[in-house]
């Protein structure tokens, strides 16, 4: 067994996510380390390089996982920023393990696999149980977007009533009013691209959370299986948001108070009209207006993205929609640039051959209708 010079005689323990999804079965991600006993200074000795901002965590020298002192918080304000951290050397490990969020992420692994459980994380793994440690789990709104997201992830899990009970208050007291957009929008995003994330819709709803968090967001029983579907044929994130968010009249408010990725506000904005319009009858003309719609000619796999996504709750000849882009795309533009001459004609030429195209292709029966 290779000695890691740099953690030689520290007390390090792996906590979190990688000891949980480890005794689930599951492939885990990075691992994160607790150090109890230890001192800021100490770790820069050993060559750790500190990159905490509230509270002191450091990058191994060599693997650069990160490292956190053990640490204890208190509760100094509203909102998941109002907390101060005591990380002295006498803070112990299951102090530390106490302050977390749910009992099946306050499990840590000692170097020789023995497991530290102080809140019965490991009893509620076999039972299923999503669980909070404790009262102060009510501090930190953060925790209701990460248990509604833990929900959409872990499909054979419930929640504790308790938990959820401590939810509604977290509401109710107005806490998650304080949550800052790119924190709701992290964790609804993660939540949409996990197995099912009708799952984290509904803990939200249930909790009072998704109407103060996302005001503008309609959702019912049809979204939540759209983004269900979404996630069961492995859709990227702007089909999965803008799924979630077709049945919303104000589309562009909710984008700006999440300050969703242009990306996914884009998808959000088109889908409607391509669900409206990609099954009607068409001349070459208006399926060129189509086209154009989706600014398909410059992004023709965004187009062809949102008609697989416009799949999920119609049928949708997208083949067929293949090939009329494949005939758009195969017009010459810059030898008809050449003909013209006058800058002021090409887009028109350019245009009118393309649409001269499409109704070749369909005489032609290269392109069925839609």
């Amino acid at each position: 067994m290779t000695t890691d010079a740099a953690t030689a005689g520290l007390q390090v323990y792996v906590v979190g996510g990688a000891v949980r999804d480890s005794l689930l079965g599951e492939v885990h991600g990075d691992r994160d380390w607790v150090v109890v006993g230890s001192t800021p200074e100490e770790m820069v000795r050993r060559g750790f390089t500190p990159v905490g901002g509230d509270f002191p965590v450091f990058l191994h020298p060599a693997t650069r996982e990160e490292y956190a002192l053990a640490r204890t918080e208190r509760k100094s304000g509203r909102g998941y920023r109002g907390f101060t951290f005591y990380t002295g050397p006498d803070v112990t490990l299951e102090a530390d393990l106490c302050r977390r969020d749910l009992t099946v992420n306050a499990i840590a692994r000692a170097a020789d696999g023995t497991l530290v459980d102080p809140t019965g994380g490991i009893r509620d793994l076999n039972d299923r149980v999503l669980r909070h440690v404790g009262p102060a789990f009510e501090e930190d709104p953060v925790r209701v977007l990460r248990l509604a997201r833990f929900m959409a992830r872990f499909v054979a899990f419930s929640v504790a009533p308790q938990t959820l009970d401590l939810c509604r208050r977290m509401v109710e007291l107005g806490e998650v009013d304080a949550l800052v957009p790119e924190r709701v929008w992290q964790e609804l995003s993660r939540g949409l691209m996990c197995a099912q994330p009708s799952r984290m819709l509904l803990v939200l709803a249930e909790t009072g959370a998704l109407a103060r968090v996302m005001p503008e967001l309609r959702e019912d029983h049809q979204i939540r299986e759209a983004v269900d579907t979404a996630s069961r044929a492995a859709l990227a994130l702007p089909a999965r948001y803008a799924l979630l968010c077709m049945a919303s009249p104000d589309r562009a408010g909710l984008a700006r108070r999440l300050r969703a990725p242009t990306e996914c506000a884009d998808w959000a904005r088109l889908l409607p009209r391509i669900l409206e319009s990609a099954n009607q009858p068409a001349s070459a003309d208006q399926i060129m207006e189509f086209i154009e719609v989706a600014d398909g000619v410059r992004k023709p796999a965004r187009l062809l993205g949102l008609l697989a996504t416009a799949l999920v709750i119609m049928p949708v000849d997208v083949a067929a929609w293949r090939a009329r882009i494949d005939v758009v795309l195969n017009v010459d533009a810059g030898e008809i640039a050449l003909a013209i001459g006058d800058p002021k004609e090409i887009g028109r030429a350019v245009r009118a051959a393309r649409v001269a195209a499409l109704a070749q292709a369909a005489a032609g029966g290269t392109a069925s209708r839609p």
